[in-house]
């Protein structure tokens, strides 16, 4: 027996203006045995990347539990997240507490990150004329700490800005640090960049976690979870990008960094960057 439905709302997501936001009331009561939910169809529609966060008893961050939920008598508030694949939900079961889910945001951070082709690119633009480990910790370091400001503040709603404009920006970042490399090939100072430009790209990274859906009482693990999960990430690709280069240096140009090289990686770049601004702007669908 299915549970008794209806639907609350339709409309535009107010958080994201490229989404929908659909709003459904489920009542159980009178649904014998146990209770099994499952998106199936909302995630097959989103594809093998999707992810699907519900909420059961969910409160707001200043409410504290009943009496009855602290002694275990009622069920206490608790979050799921399904990706596709995963076994329906038995609600007859707890499910999982905000910092039970927190490996989950942390695996959505590092997903987020590996498939932002945009911040990947930014990335690898700003670090191909380093040679050396320090300037590319000082520039990991800016990024990190300048974007976590700017998601944090975005997760939490404190400062909201149109994501059409903060794609538009990231765009443009991309090109100036992949043209910037044609004029200087001094990374020491380039943690400015990353520093200046990692506020918009934190908007960028916040519109990742926003469309997950943080429950309140959730929000402090699952920000700090997808947030370290995009700095994993981050480190990760550098980790392997920059031993790559100094290899290439090693093995085909006396351990010098070749200018060809590093034009042609950063010509690619700045045209990818040309082509999601163009895109974003609306020249090209």
């Amino acid at each position: 027996m299915a549970c008794k439905s209806r639907v609350g709302s339709v409309g535009e997501d107010p958080t994201n203006p490229y989404d929908a936001k659909i709003v459904l009331h489920f009542d159980c009561t009178e649904a014998p045995g146990q209770i099994f939910y499952h998106p199936e169809k909302p995630l097959a529609a989103q594809g093998a990347r999707g992810k699907h966060l519900f909420s059961v008893g969910e409160k707001k961050a200043n409410e504290q539990l009943t009496e009855a939920q602290k002694r275990g008598a009622e069920p206490g508030p608790g979050q799921e997240m399904l990706f596709p694949g995963d076994a329906p939900v038995d609600l007859s079961k707890p499910l999982l507490s905000p910092w039970e889910l927190a490996p989950k945001f942390f695996a959505a951070g590092v997903e987020h990150i590996m498939t932002g082709y945009d911040h990947l690119c930014f990335l690898l633009a700003v670090v191909l004329w380093a040679t050396r480990v320090w300037p590319v910790v000082k520039i990991v370091t800016a990024f990190t700490v300048s974007h976590s400001i700017t998601l944090t503040l975005a997760a939490l709603q404190l400062v909201n800005l149109p994501s059409y404009w903060v794609e538009i920006a990231i765009a443009l970042s991309i090109i100036y640090v992949a043209v910037e490399n044609f004029f200087t090939r001094k990374t020491e100072g380039r943690w400015r960049d990353t520093f200046a430009f990692g506020f918009i790209h934190g908007f960028g990274f916040a519109s990742g976690l926003i469309e997950l859906g943080v429950p309140q009482r959730a929000i402090v693990p699952a920000l700090a979870s997808f947030n370290l999960g995009v700095e994993a990430g981050q480190i990760g690709v550098v980790l392997v990008v920059l031993p790559l280069l100094m290899a290439i240096d090693k093995v085909f140009n006396k351990g010098e960094r070749s200018p060809r090289l590093a034009y042609a990686c950063s010509a690619i770049i700045a045209a990818f960057g040309m082509y999601w601004l163009l895109v974003r702007v609306g020249v090209v669908k």
